[in-house]
């Protein structure tokens, strides 16, 4: 169930005076693509519905802290469900990988085999990658985040960003050849 922009005010306003309907309601209305980002970050759906659940209760903690000046409620749920998925990464890894480099180099995948592929085989693809890889390739390339701006919320290096997306990159074209 999705509601219209219009609809999300009120039941903002409703969330922020402890309304478990406006609650449900909001809930609903970013479920799926909130979850489609959770999933995109974890290994497994039991642990995308454990993130998204813990980034809801975030959002709804902090619902008096929204100001729709700032930026769209779409915006302000996602950024908390981005930044739950990255918690998540960082307490089941146990360190970032510390590698860097200075420029990353371009994998090429033969065009025949990207145009074979569904989004659903190129989830499980990008699933294989190691959590910290995982979530650098699902910030740079899906979120489309700079490495300066991924170097800081994840507390690394641009190089080490780099070096993740090179990684990545690398599994991926390794991970192609073998496919089907």
């Amino acid at each position: 169930m999705t509601y219209s922009e219009n609809d999300i005010g009120p039941l903002i306003e409703g969330c922020k005076k402890g309304d478990r309907l406006a609650q449900e309601k909001l809930y609903r209305s970013f479920y799926s693509v909130m979850m489609n980002i959770c999933v995109r970050y974890t290994k497994n759906e039991a642990d995308a519905i454990e993130v998204l659940n813990t980034g809801f209760f975030k959002v709804f903690k902090n619902i008096h802290s929204y100001s729709a000046g700032k930026a769209g409620p779409y915006t302000w749920v996602r950024t908390i469900i981005i930044n739950t998925c990255l918690n998540h990464i960082r307490s089941k890894s146990k360190a970032m990988a510390k590698h860097e480099i200075s420029d990353s180099t371009e994998a090429y995948i033969q065009p025949e085999v990207v145009a074979s592929l569904t989004s659903e085989d190129i989830l499980q693809l990008v699933k294989k990658l190691p959590p910290a890889t995982q979530a650098v390739f699902n910030l740079f390339v899906v979120d489309g985040y700079s490495h300066h701006e991924i170097a800081a919320m994840l507390n690394i290096s641009e190089g080490t960003s780099k070096w993740h997306i090179s990684e990545a990159r690398k599994t991926l074209q390794k991970q192609l050849k073998t496919f089907r």
